[in-house]
């Protein structure tokens, strides 16, 4: 099996929508993680600038409650740790697995209703450099599907994600 650090030398699109094999960071059994979804925003800097500004923006406490909401779902990782662009570094829900600036930087986690990836990745184009969030996450039984339909289908991670790029844009502008 792969781990998520390999997950774009397995071939095709990340966004075709099919499963890939990823192991988690901390355990040794394998389990599919499907393509849930993929925002990207374009920014007007080099792509080393738009980096530490993921890495800035990723190591703010930007919802207060955020470790709480962790610690109720029982979020693995539950604690910040480290500098967010390190492989090892944790936010709350996230464990840095793999980070190759500055184009890819890839967060694994698990929580009592989901095992989940998010996969930025940077490039550049005609001066700008386009930064793209994929998502990727499997649900487990019944909470699982209603975890899914409230954060997911609802819209609610795509507005968190799309503001999370928008403030990498904004920082990286200054």
């Amino acid at each position: 099996m792969d781990e998520i650090s390999d997950l774009s030398r397995l071939g095709g699109s990340m966004g075709e929508g099919r499963a890939r094999f990823v192991t988690g960071a901390r355990s040794s059994e394998a389990h599919v993680l499907s393509h849930i979804d993929e925002h990207s925003a374009i920014v007007d800097a080099d792509p080393g600038r738009v980096w530490h500004a993921l890495g800035e923006v990723l190591g703010r406490e930007r919802l207060p409650g955020r470790g709480l909401v962790a610690r109720l779902l029982r979020a693995q990782p539950a604690t910040r740790s480290g500098d967010p662009l390190l492989p090892g570094s944790t936010l709350p829900g996230f464990t840095v697995v793999r980070s190759e600036p500055p184009s890819e930087l890839a967060l694994e986690g698990r929580h009592r209703f989901a095992s989940y990836a998010l996969i930025f990745r940077l490039g550049e184009a005609d001066g700008c450099t386009t930064i793209r969030a994929e998502t990727r996450a499997t649900f487990a039984g019944a909470g699982g599907r209603i975890y899914r339909a409230v954060v997911i289908s609802a819209r609610t991670h795509a507005l968190a994600i799309r503001s999370m790029l928008g403030g990498v844009r904004v920082t990286a502008e200054r």
